[in-house]
């Protein structure tokens, strides 16, 4: 058991750090104190969280019985936002579920994906267009050519004479 889930199961009196259904979470809000808190992972991204019990179950009643993370609630919001046409919260929560499921599970074929990001990399690499100049900061002309950098002719030493 992890330094963390230890201090939960501290916080909630011994009992053990896992999900509770909904039902028994409405009864255990009724019979908690404010500041007991429990774990509980999000069935989204499956981010675990230390969370009060009432806000747990306040989640649970906007989300049908689903316990989602703060960062997920906000990517509902925003999938609600960025959809075309007026989609429900439910819909919302499922897109963004099947987001989150796609992008945890591993390649079909991890070698093949590689392979195949890094020849889009040198192809893109390849036509883009590349300088000869080794210094990208140095002047070019118009024409793109090389201006001829301004040398100082030397009129006389530098160190002052010695004729005193």
């Amino acid at each position: 058991m992890t330094e963390k889930e230890e201090s939960a199961v501290r916080k909630t009196g011994g009992e053990s750090p896992e999900v509770k259904t909904p039902a028994a979470s409405k009864s255990a809000v009724a019979a908690a104190t404010p500041t007991e808190v429990e774990v509980v992972k999000c069935e989204c991204c499956e981010f675990t969280e230390e969370c009060t019990i009432a806000y747990i179950a306040r989640v649970r009643e906007r989300y049908e019985g689903r316990w989602i993370c703060g960062l997920c609630a906000e990517a509902v919001k925003d999938e609600i936002g960025r959809s075309g046409r007026r989609i429900s919260e439910e819909e919302a929560l499922e897109r963004h579920a099947s987001f989150c499921e796609e992008f945890r599970s591993p390649p079909e074929k991890p070698a093949e994906e590689l392979i195949s990001a890094v020849k889009q990399l040198l192809i893109r690499s390849l036509e883009s267009p590349t300088s000869v100049r080794s210094n990208p900061s140095s002047p070019r002309g118009k024409d793109g050519s090389d201006l001829a950098r301004a040398t100082f002719g030397r009129s006389q030493s530098c160190f002052p004479s010695m004729d005193a």
